[in-house]
């Protein structure tokens, strides 16, 4: 199934270099030919016809072509597509093959000399024509696995709005609004007009090569996509518990996506704001840890962003926070002024141990039988949790060590210190005091007794 935003990304490309190099031709220059021998070698004449050399032409001026306003975002998209090296291969022709070899950027930036090519093959002219364009995107989908024997799947992700129809991320991973899909199942399609709070499609597009494992992949990807996410933004965002598989070009079939929960708030991705996302997205997939107290601590906040509600989710986030703040037990009872060391400012830092204490109480009471939280409390449970998330964001970025026990008692331990030495220079200044203003007071004293100077006339 092809992307909106992939197909109107490489059709503005296409069409503003079907312009530039329309222009060029125009303007005097021509595409070089080669004469080709055709038919069977045999005592008959042979059949000699002019090939045009495209290819060459198009590399001759492909450092203008790469300086083209669409270059860029349709060089970004080609670099997302799932299964690039399937399409761009090697032929052995070296040149734009070894750009192919540094990685993702040169895959698309060669999937896109060859799309040229496949578009302008055999034509002097560079009159762009519909067909062929369909024909080449068609090729590009085909070899890439996602149509025919690939499979796609579909989701729903609650509490999340973009100001793009779709914004494509790595990973064959895709989130749109419903109006961009190009294929979806009924059952996620709005039925009537749509407010801009409807769920997003979150879509999952694998090759022919994952068609036994698509469920599992999709399932892990939905879920990999979801936690990124929950740490980007306050919103609270939640995974709908079912989409829908398709292998081939066969029917949608229900499964469980392993979603839970609702939502609460809103995560506005901003327009502009899809570079910085997909930036994050891939960090998190890298840098996300698969065990320890960090990947334990993540694992409890997840949970406790799928409750249905903050009373159930207040014990997830406190046990998260004593696994990063008080590894030693809590016999110390050090989480409070620990998480005010590394969370608010030094003149803030009261206000916060004085939360903390809130949510030990809150949650006696959540366990003693209390279901309902007041709009307060519930506010309360919040603000831990965005307390959590930021922590959890900064390790996993590499913003903080993940050691933030020692990291808070050092930054405590250091302001006590610059307590101590502010007191003992005050102690310092009120001693020395009266010893400053009795010798100011002696220098007045031999001051008034000093003689004054003798006046001599001259020539005395």
């Amino acid at each position: 199934m092809r992307s909106k935003p992939l197909e109107e990304a490489l059709i503005d490309f296409l069409e503003e270099a079907a312009r530039y190099l329309q222009t060029d031709v125009e303007g005097g220059a021509e595409v070089p030919l080669e004469l080709e021998r055709r038919g069977s070698r045999s005592r008959h004449a042979a059949l000699y016809c002019c090939r045009p050399l495209t290819s060459e032409y198009i590399g001759e001026r492909w450092r203008a072509l790469a300086g083209l306003t669409s270059y860029a975002r349709a060089t970004a998209a080609v670099e997302l597509i799932p299964g690039l090296e399937l399409y761009v291969g090697d032929d052995g022709r070296g040149g734009r093959w070894e750009a192919a070899r540094r990685g993702r950027r040169g895959l698309a930036q060669v999937a896109l000399w060859m799309l040229l090519e496949e578009v302008f093959a055999e034509q002097t002219d560079f009159i762009l024509h519909r067909e062929r364009v369909e024909r080449a995107l068609s090729a590009l989908e085909a070899r890439t696995g996602g149509s025919g024997g690939g499979a796609a799947a579909i989701g729903t992700l609650h509490g999340v709005m973009i100001a793009v129809p779709e914004i494509a991320l790595a990973g064959g991973l895709s989130i749109a609004r419903a109006d961009a899909a190009v294929e979806a199942p009924e059952e996620l399609l709005p039925t009537g007009p749509d407010d801009g709070t409807a769920p997003l499609l979150v879509i999952y597009r694998g090759s022919e090569q994952e068609r036994r494992s698509a469920q599992q992949r999709a399932r892990a990807a939905f879920q990999e996509l979801l936690c990124a996410l929950r740490l980007f933004g306050d919103g609270r965002v939640a995974l709908g518990d079912i989409g829908y598989l398709r292998i081939a070009q066969g029917r949608w079939r229900a499964f469980a996506t392993a979603g839970a929960g609702r939502p609460h708030g809103m995560l506005v991705i901003r327009d502009g704001q899809e570079d910085e996302l997909r930036a994050f997205c891939s960090l998190i997939a890298r840098r996300r840890p698969a065990q320890g107290p960090i990947a334990w601590a993540l694992a409890r906040y997840e949970l406790g962003c799928g409750r249905e509600s903050e009373a159930e989710a207040l014990s997830d986030y406190l046990l998260a926070l004593r696994a990063l703040l008080e590894p030693e037990g809590d016999a110390r009872g050090a989480l409070a002024g620990r998480l005010a060391a590394l969370c608010a400012r030094r003149e803030e830092r009261g206000e916060l141990v004085e939360l903390v204490s809130g949510a030990h109480a809150l949650e006696r009471a959540v366990i003693m039988g209390k279901t309902r939280l007041s709009a307060a409390e519930e506010e309360l449970v919040r603000m831990l949790a965005g307390h959590l998330r930021a922590l959890l964001r900064d390790v996993i970025c590499g913003h903080l060590e993940p050691g933030l026990a020692q990291l808070a008692d050092a930054i405590l331990a250091a302001e006590l210190a610059e307590r101590e030495r502010a007191v003992q220079e005050s102690g310092e200044q009120a001693a020395i005091a009266p010893t400053i203003r009795r010798a100011r007071f002696d220098r007045r004293k031999d001051a008034s007794v000093v003689p004054e100077p003798t006046i001599t006339a001259p020539g005395r």
